[in-house]
């Protein structure tokens, strides 16, 4: 398929500690560099599932900006129509691990993301042509999400990102005239702002190791977690979403939610916030 993913890219800096965690104090363990962002991950997954994608963003003005950059052109993904941010201006996310790959906390600087307008949307998705599948994250303004659910002509994907930003969504349909979007996917803390929302076909809630929730209408189906060896559950959540991209919006509720949790299976196996192996997942149906 070809899929344009529109949102935030910045570095991940992950700290995971060697023993259980100890507020307060300096915790042994390891700190890993790597790209991220919710939009740039999932983008990065699809393409290692071998969709075409074209990444919307705007890099930061430094140094982890050009870093973030580079991933993404060795990624293979199409980042001609992306714009870098003023210099000094940094994209960044990181967040503090478990000794068993749980997230204890984080925090993210994303003011990057505020310079895609739907000024800014308006003239480069006129520059985007034969899509098949739309994705982004809430990290946009509400006022880009609200015109994105507007001017797309085809299914548009909307992933929560955190409690904070899941919020947007709500708004952005309330605030758009279509007041439609056909796939969010959430955690459990990211949905108390969602699960009575209108306007949403199909809503998909991660429980991390207890599974994952589907709610069409006042349907919902319980799909459990594939036995797994975490060793970062950073990105698992952006793998999930990828693979529910992937496998196409026509496709069965089953079929979805199955690829989606194999992909969140392989990336919290990895320490990596994408598992480069990605690529070797079969999509069985």
């Amino acid at each position: 398929m070809k899929i344009c993913v529109i949102g935030g890219a910045n570095v991940d800096i992950t700290a995971t500690t060697l023993n259980p965690f100890i507020p307060g104090d300096s915790n042994p363990g390891s700190i890993r560099l790597s790209s991220g962002g919710v939009a740039r991950n999932i983008a990065h997954n699809l393409a290692l599932l071998g969709d075409e994608v074209t990444f919307l963003s705007i890099f930061g003005g430094d140094t982890f900006g050009w870093f973030t950059a580079d991933s993404c052109r060795k990624a293979g993904l199409n980042i001609s129509l992306c714009d870098t941010a003023p210099v000094g201006t940094r994209s960044v996310f990181l967040c503090i691990n478990n000794v068993d790959g749980e997230m204890i906390g984080g925090v993210s600087d994303m003011n990057t993301v505020t310079g895609i307008t739907p000024e800014w949307l308006e003239q480069k998705l006129q520059k985007v042509e034969d899509i098949d599948v739309y994705v982004a994250d809430a990290n946009l303004p509400v006022d880009s999400l609200a015109y994105l659910i507007d001017h797309l002509d085809k299914p548009l994907y909307v992933d929560a990102v955190s409690k904070a930003k899941a919020p947007k969504i709500a708004a952005a349909i309330k605030h758009s005239k279509k007041k439609r979007i056909h796939t969010v996917k959430c955690n459990l803390i990211e949905a108390d702002s969602l699960l009575n929302q209108k306007g949403i076909d199909r809503f998909f809630v991660s429980l991390g190791s207890d599974g994952l929730d589907v709610i069409i209408g006042k349907k919902k189906s319980h799909f459990p977690a594939l036995p797994c060896v975490s060793v970062n559950v950073t990105g698992a959540g952006d793998a999930l979403m990828a693979g529910l991209v992937h496998v196409g919006p026509d496709a069965a509720i089953d079929d979805a939610a199955a690829f989606g949790l194999k992909c969140a299976k392989a990336t919290c196996e990895s320490p990596d916030t994408v598992n480069k192996e990605l690529g070797t997942l079969a999509v069985n149906f």
